[in-house]
């Protein structure tokens, strides 16, 4: 095998292979220290190699996996023979990885060590219908930052089942993320505090202690985002909060009243019971709130800064009893740098930014300088769009994480955002992995290297099909993004073209309709091709969701560019309704806008088939609260369009009965200047 050929995610920070091959037709793994916890990396391993090759109990002839801490003799002299070293800096994460001829060890300090080279070894297994060969050659690994976690919003709309939440755990884990950080604004159930928990979407204690345990495997500890200040409108818009809000059904809570305090260390007491994490995170973003309402006077008095730290400073207190270290986004940082100063030592700056690809220094710096640990937030792209935007993610990630380093950053985590509530997860593994990636490795990561490896790790396809697909959904983004609509594609997907701000919209989007369509319809070509070629790809749900994102994108262009032809038509129509010797041309043309085959039933028929497969992957990761809150736009589009075909059947059958056509805008058509240029375009060719 080729140097070349070997891809690895998270790339280690020495890699070695020969270009030579070890045969694997079985597989005995053994931990000679019989820890538990390497045992259950044992099993892993195991698990991710049995659909392809045969596991064995103790067989002199099959390929040996030993699984080995750095203490024992065993290991020693591996690392002796092979001239390899096990660093100070290797001890709480690193491993080595050596594969042989005819076995393969991994040689580690610590159970996450085992675990994390484990990992490694996973990638280089053959893919299903591929040669049973491992490439040989050694590897030397530790991360570049301690902490490397996903923040995932629960609590705007899409709510994850238990199981799919460790599903994500599992892959999370595999690409070495140690830290799974559920974003919770209501969705937590607090049996002290159960009004604003929504039925059946919201973690039970049941619940959480099962993931806790589960994750602990996985070397990921959970540590739970409980909003302690801001975006609580869905705790506030309950009256039994009134006096705890800053503004009357609003979304900040407001310091200084007598029952917010014991409110917040009754929630985050309970918290910390049931994540037994050193670490938890408060919120305190986006407080625009603050001082609009009850705590007015105090920001006028003392500025709007020292107001905020303050009243963190008594959550501090607050909690303290609960020997927790407090995280909590570091907006104070850019909004009152000065402040920064007053906030205690010990508490965790979250600096976060979701666009920007440079200039990251100014976020991180006023916490590096007052001596705050920072952990750095970037974004996946992800919100109010119809599928991840990647070229935007992957700069902002790229940049925020080596930037992050750089200055002394301790932890990443890469955030999706549900601000529509309609983000499914399964479309944001390309871009949250990057940022899992990124966390691991030294300075600034290759995006192209990523992209080159992301399709055969993550779906196990070795023909590129995938990655090209995703190379060509970024190309459709691209396109639209070059219309310079001012809407992002959330919007234009629901968008009405016939609107007066739809009809401002399409004469933007329209010249560069057909350059997205083509491109997004190429990902789904991509996308069936490489599906047809391999039934034993990874992570098919996944590849449902890209399928589906592709198709809402085409779906956009298509839109705008049936409304245009059906505008066009009428207008000819219009012209031409008295005029005998193109009876049948208009006839036809009416039967374009409205027939079995008609533009309305193309744009009914186009929502109706991507509501279908939408609900597809939101139950394949969600429970079904809140889905109908988005199948219900798809309910109104579809019968927006269905009620249009039939008003265009109608206006047709009295035509036939020699009636006159109703003009343009009584049928709500966009304006007459868009169907007359039109006209006057065909009649200039």
């Amino acid at each position: 095998m080729a140097v070349a050929q070997v891809r690895l995610l998270p790339a280690p920070r020495e890699a070695h292979f020969s270009g030579q091959t070890a045969l694997l037709q079985s597989m005995v793994v053994n931990v000679p220290g019989h820890d538990a916890e390497d045992e259950f990396a044992a099993q892993d391993l195991e698990n991710a190699a049995r659909p392809q090759i045969s596991i064995a109990d103790n067989s002199s002839t099959a390929y040996s996996v030993l699984l080995l801490r750095s203490g024992s003799a065993k290991a020693k002299d591996l690392l002796a023979q092979h001239h390899l070293t096990l660093d100070a800096q290797m001890e709480d994460e690193g491993y080595v990885l050596a594969v042989e001829p005819h076995q393969a060890w991994v040689v580690a300090a610590s159970s996450s060590g085992i675990f994390y080279g484990v990992q490694t070894l996973k990638q280089l297994l053959p893919l299903p219908g591929s040669k049973q060969t491992l490439p040989l050659g050694t590897v030397r690994d530790w991360p570049a930052m301690k902490y490397r976690g996903i923040d995932d919003d629960l609590s705007r709309g899409p709510f994850p089942t238990l199981e799919f939440q460790k599903h994500q755990i599992r892959i999370f884990a595999s690409y070495k993320v140690n830290i799974y950080s559920p974003y919770i604004e209501h969705t937590l159930l607090y049996p002290n505090q159960p009004l604003a928990a929504p039925p059946d979407s919201a973690l039970t204690p049941v619940e959480v202690a099962e993931l806790v345990q589960y994750a602990r495997q996985f070397h990921v500890v959970i540590v739970p985002e409980q909003e302690a200040f801001g975006h609580l409108h869905h705790v506030l818009k309950y009256d039994i909060y009134q006096d705890v809000a800053e503004t009357p059904h609003g979304h900040v809570l407001a310091p200084g009243q007598p029952g917010t305090l014991p409110l917040i260390k009754d929630w985050l007491t309970q918290v910390a019971a049931e994540f037994p994490s050193p670490f938890l995170h408060i919120g305190a973003d986006e407080t625009f709130d603050l001082g609009v309402g009850r705590t007015h006077p105090q920001v006028v008095a003392k500025g709007y800064g020292p107001v905020y730290v303050d009243f963190l400073l008594k959550i501090h207190e607050q909690l303290a009893p609960l020997h927790r270290r407090l995280l909590f986004w570091g907006d104070i940082g850019g909004s009152d740098p000065a402040a920064v100063a007053g906030l205690p030592k010990d508490m965790i700056a979250v600096p976060w930014n979701y666009w920007d690809t440079k200039g990251f220094d100014k976020m991180i710096e006023p916490f590096a300088k007052a001596g705050i640990e920072t952990w750095v937030a970037p974004g996946d792209g992800n919100w109010n769009e119809v599928f991840p935007v990647a070229q935007s993610a992957f700069g902002n990630i790229q940049g925020f994480i080596r930037d992050g380093q750089r200055l002394g950053s301790t932890g990443a985590l890469t955030t999706i955002w549900n601000d529509d509530g309609e983000g499914l997860f399964n479309m944001d593994w390309y871009g949250t992995l990057f940022g899992a990636v990124a966390a691991w490795q030294p300075g600034e990561s290759s995006i192209s290297a990523y992209q080159d490896a992301y399709g055969q790790l993550f779906h196990g396809d070795a023909s590129g099909k995938i990655n090209q697909a995703e190379k060509e959904l970024m190309l459709a983004h691209a396109a639209l993004s070059q219309s310079k609509s001012g809407l992002n594609s959330d919007q234009l997907f629901w968008l009405d073209p016939w609107s007066a701000e739809g009809q401002e919209a399409s004469a933007k989007v329209l010249p560069f309709a057909v350059q997205m369509r083509i491109h997004a319809e190429q990902a789904i070509v991509l996308i069936e091709q490489a599906r047809a070629a391999n039934p034993s790809l990874k992570e098919v749900d996944a590849l449902t969701a890209m399928d589906m994102g592709a198709r809402r994108l085409d779906l956009i262009g298509l839109k705008f560019e049936l409304c245009q032809e059906i505008a066009e038509a009428y207008a000819q129509v219009l012209l031409r309704q008295h005029d005998q010797a193109h009876s049948s041309e208009v006839h036809n043309m009416l039967d374009e806008i409205s027939s079995m085959f008609g533009r309305c039933q193309d744009l009914r028929d186009a929502y109706s088939a991507s509501k279908n497969e939408y609900k597809q992957v939101w139950l394949s990761e969600n429970r079904p609260y809140w889905l109908d809150n988005v199948t219900v736009r798809y309910d109104l589009r579809i019968e927006e369009w269905q009620r249009r075909g039939e008003r265009f059947a109608t206006v047709t059958r009295d035509f036939e009965k020699n009636k006159d056509l109703p003009s343009a805008s009584a049928l709500g058509l966009p304006t007459v200047t868009l169907a007359n240029k039109a006209e006057a375009n065909k009649n200039e060719h």
